[in-house]
């Protein structure tokens, strides 16, 4: 079986189709990647694509991805609702087959270090790459955003980056890159254009204030459908399955007197998922991914 890994990285540009595929072009044309997903959206104006190859091709595309995306993309000028902090704004590797997590570490490490020595760009490591217990968290590093880490770069010492100058790029800000474990990212959207009540439902939900743990959640407004958002980071989904957290929030909006109108998947997720949630809502017995048809077709071990 060959190595394989799969890389996420975001980029701050929603709207402009024309940017995302000058980047998206980048990282295709780099042998040994196969392009799995490309997501934009334009209230968050933020990217999120989705590739898989050996280490060393996705290294090599997610750099050349970055250098792009400094070309391209202005954080002087972007607004949006995600949180943000640079112009290719957080670079994740996972092991897929015949990887281990400690060589997506060190890949992640090469990589933020090549970034912050060939663009000049700072990089931050995270996740399982984190160099301290409190960087491991995504927030914690981007708190501030591009605006408020401009000067907070230079001025408190826990604010230095892993790699690079303690001062931001003029337009494409700082990376945050790492290795971590597969991450489901799901939004749930509701019927009401109040944003209090999806921040209040993101708090009640998300581990850091007592919620379920894996989940990393914010409410957000989409203001071109009138609604607004619950934005989700699942980090372990069999630790914490999608179903769990779609009646948590179904609950939660009941008591605001809203209801959930739909949800999405941002990216790509494992197909054992999806299947755990049919599990749980048609309350089938004895269920296995083996019983779907394509994966009969495609083969391979259960998740």
């Amino acid at each position: 079986m060959s190595k394989l890994v799969e890389c996420v990285p975001n980029f701050s540009e929603g709207k402009s189709i024309e940017i995302i595929d000058k980047i998206v072009a980048e990282i295709t044309a780099v042998p040994d990647v196969k392009l799995t997903d490309k997501q934009m959206n334009a209230d968050h104006n933020r990217a999120v694509i989705t590739f898989v190859g050996t280490p060393e091709a996705c290294k090599k595309a997610a750099f050349n991805a970055c250098k792009c995306a400094m070309k391209l993309i202005d954080l002087r000028t972007h607004k949006g609702e995600h949180p943000r902090m640079g112009a290719t704004d957080v670079i994740p590797f996972i092991p897929i087959s015949d990887v281990t997590m400690e060589e997506c570490v060190e890949l992640s490490r090469s990589l933020a270090k090549e970034i912050a020595e060939k663009l000049n760009i700072p990089t931050y490591l995270y996740e399982e790459s984190a160099a301290t217990p409190e960087r491991k968290d995504l927030a914690y590093i981007r708190k501030g955003e591009f605006e408020g880490l401009q000067k907070s770069i230079k001025a408190d010492p826990s604010r230095k980056p892993d790699f690079g100058p303690s001062e931001l790029h003029p337009s494409a800000g700082a990376t945050v890159v790492g290795a971590r474990h597969y991450l489901v990212a799901y939004n749930i959207n509701l019927n009401t254009n109040n944003l209090d009540i999806a921040k209040a439902i993101a708090k009640a939900i998300r581990f850091r204030d007592g919620g379920f743990k894996y989940v990393k959640a914010l409410g957000f407004e989409i203001k071109e459908r009138g609604i607004v958002q619950v934005s989700i980071n699942l980090t372990n989904y069999t630790g914490t399955p999608i179903f769990r957290v779609f009646e948590a929030v179904v609950r939660e909006a009941e008591r605001y007197g809203v209801s959930v109108t739909g949800s999405e998947v941002v990216g790509v997720l494992p197909l054992q998922a999806m299947v755990d949630v049919a599990n749980w809502y048609l309350k089938l017995e004895n269920f296995s991914a083996n019983q779907i048809l394509e994966k009969k077709i495609w083969g391979g071990e259960n998740e």
